[in-house]
């Protein structure tokens, strides 16, 4: 594959000293395809000497049964690893909520119960997707009724001393609508997964989100994406770290390491996806943000400028179900984009500890 694009010359990386001090690892969903459960996440972050995994879902254990991840556990401190626990969807009017979970106050115990078995201080979790903002009800009513369910177990969280970490996940929020989640619930045990590549879909600059959310973050899923300008407003895609501008590093690591110095850089690298067009010169694009702050906007407007589209290699998949030499290609993309990404993340950002022993 190519390691390197047009795009990548849009921001020059920092010095590598500039990530210094702050943690690696990646989320299980970078390697989705592999079907691997915690113990192989835990040995293969080892053999890529992390410092950290953050395990997003409860389908990364074969079991939760007491024992089980308490193996877990013990694995991963033998390993030298910290593991960042999670969950899904918690929002019980969310189109994304899974009836199979039950009582969404039962899952979010189940996830704090999990947590705690393994070692986690977070418990990463998300509202919905971007199909919320667009439903019958606005987003400020799922943000309410996600805060409501969240205070359901505030007493069980602050005892444990976790907290849960809710991402702004697939178009679901702004970092400005996440904030008023986090505070309405409560800061003391709600806190921030930030995710870098999920604001490209709610035309956000990753800065902004960082500089809202910074002081709230607790885990990540950091991943870069190529922004470029098109007839229809603005287009992005998700590529290996350092492929993309949408990340100006020079910038982002100095304001992480002053905000959320203590904040896991997971990666969660994304790629084998088309672009995904950002109507804004279209009036219905706005329905679904209408409370955007200008301010906020030309910032991200400033960003596609700036960009290219993407001019590396890269497997793009189709929709539906893929002929197999497709689907093996796509699942191998995912190991070496990460690795690469890995390796982008060590080399120039200086980020990691244990892989400098």
């Amino acid at each position: 594959m190519q390691t390197a694009s047009i795009a990548s010359l849009a921001a020059a990386p920092p010095p590598p000293a500039a990530g210094q001090g702050i943690r690696l690892g990646f989320d299980s969903y970078s390697v989705r395809a592999f079907n691997w459960k915690a113990i192989q996440l835990l040995d293969y972050a080892a053999s890529l000497k992390l410092d950290a995994v953050q395990l997003s879902s409860l389908n990364d254990y074969e079991s939760l049964e007491p024992a089980y991840l308490r193996k877990v556990k013990d694995h991963a401190a033998r390993l030298g690893l910290s593991i960042d626990a999670g969950i899904s969807c918690i929002c019980p009017s969310s189109a994304s909520w899974s009836p199979q979970q039950g009582d969404p106050t039962g899952y979010l115990l189940q996830g704090l119960r999990v947590a705690q078995a393994v070692g986690s201080t977070v418990v990463r979790c998300f509202l919905g997707t971007r199909a919320d903002r667009r439903g019958r009800q606005p987003i400020e009513a799922h943000i309410t009724n996600t805060a409501k369910v969240l205070r359901s177990v505030r007493s069980q969280a602050v005892d444990m001393e976790i907290k849960f970490a809710v991402e702004n996940h697939a178009g679901d929020m702004q970092a400005r609508e996440v904030k008023v989640l986090i505070e309405e619930a409560g800061k003391d045990y709600v806190a921030s997964c930030l995710d870098t590549g999920n604001p490209m879909w709610v035309v956000e600059d990753p800065m902004v989100a960082l500089e809202i959310l910074g002081p709230y973050v607790v885990t990540t899923h950091i991943r870069d994406s190529a922004v470029f300008e098109h007839p229809r407003g603005a287009a992005a895609q998700w590529v290996a770290l350092g492929e993309g501008n949408s990340i100006d590093f020079s910038r982002f690591l100095p304001l992480y390491k002053q905000l959320c110095p203590n904040a896991v850089m997971q990666l969660e690298i994304i790629t084998g996806r088309p672009p995904e067009v950002l109507p804004y010169f279209e009036a219905d694009f706005w329905k679904a943000f209408p409370n955007t702050p200008a301010s906020e906007f030309v910032r991200f407007v400033a960003l596609a400028r700036k960009g290219r589209p993407f001019m590396g290699s890269m497997v793009i998949g189709g929709a539906g179900k893929q002929p197999p030499a497709i689907t093996e290609a796509l699942k191998e993309q995912q190991r070496v984009d990460l690795e690469r990404s890995l390796d982008y993340a060590r080399q120039t950002l200086g980020l990691g500890v244990r892989w400098r022993a």
